[in-house]
């Protein structure tokens, strides 16, 4: 569904030539939110540079079509979920306790940046950007077996309630997905506390898989 809202935000004005580097970052931010209210197909290199403040030209400087915008995306979606994980899977506690911190911050950094996650986890993958690079797969690859692989350690020790390591791992993952995904994508529905429904999730999915 269009967000008329965000489709009718004022363009940015134009930034003045000489004004200092433009940072990719501003770039990727701004495609985010039009990918997100006018679709991949409905989005151009125009609207996006006039959200950003500065001329297509310009923006070609940094990337070569929308596609590679959205790959960078993809990419760096991944990159940050990737480092949050790899810290968390390091730390010296309980494995249990390292997969509750695992799927809070993924919940929490889903839920401050719903365009990106919509984008990569929700959205279906344009046909016309063709698939993900094989360096973005592979990023989220390792984000996922980092955290099956803490989840490897709590079968190991005989604690799983039910199922295996993997069908466990992808079970925490589905249900902390629909708690981003819905709230993203309902956002004006009458959801309860924030902090109220990922403690309420965690201590569901922690205490239905986990045994103490």
């Amino acid at each position: 569904m269009r967000d008329e809202t965000a489709s009718a935000k004022p363009r940015s004005a134009r930034k003045a030539r000489g004004a200092g580097h433009l940072r990719r970052g501003e770039i990727l931010d701004a495609a985010e939110r039009i990918f997100i209210a006018e679709g991949y197909d409905g989005a151009t290199i125009r609207k996006i540079a006039d959200e950003v403040g500065v001329s297509p030209t310009a923006l070609y400087i940094h990337f070569p079509d929308k596609a590679a915008i959205l790959g960078e995306i993809g990419k760096r979606t991944l990159e940050l979920l990737l480092a949050r994980n790899r810290e968390l899977a390091a730390q010296r506690q309980d494995a249990a306790a390292r997969i509750r911190a695992m799927l809070e911050a993924y919940m929490r950094w889903g839920l401050a940046h719903p365009n990106a996650y919509q984008l990569v986890y929700s959205a279906p993958r344009p046909y016309s950007a063709g698939v993900w690079s094989e360096d973005t797969v592979d990023l989220s690859v390792q984000c996922y077996e980092i955290f099956a692989d803490v989840v490897r350690e709590i079968a190991a020790q005989g604690r799983l309630r039910v199922g295996t390591a993997d069908s466990a791992a992808q079970a925490f993952w589905m249900g902390s997905h629909g708690v981003v995904a819905l709230i993203c994508a309902r956002p004006k529905f009458q959801w309860a506390d924030t902090d109220e429904l990922i403690a309420t999730t965690l201590e569901a999915l922690m205490g239905g898989l986990i045994a103490d």
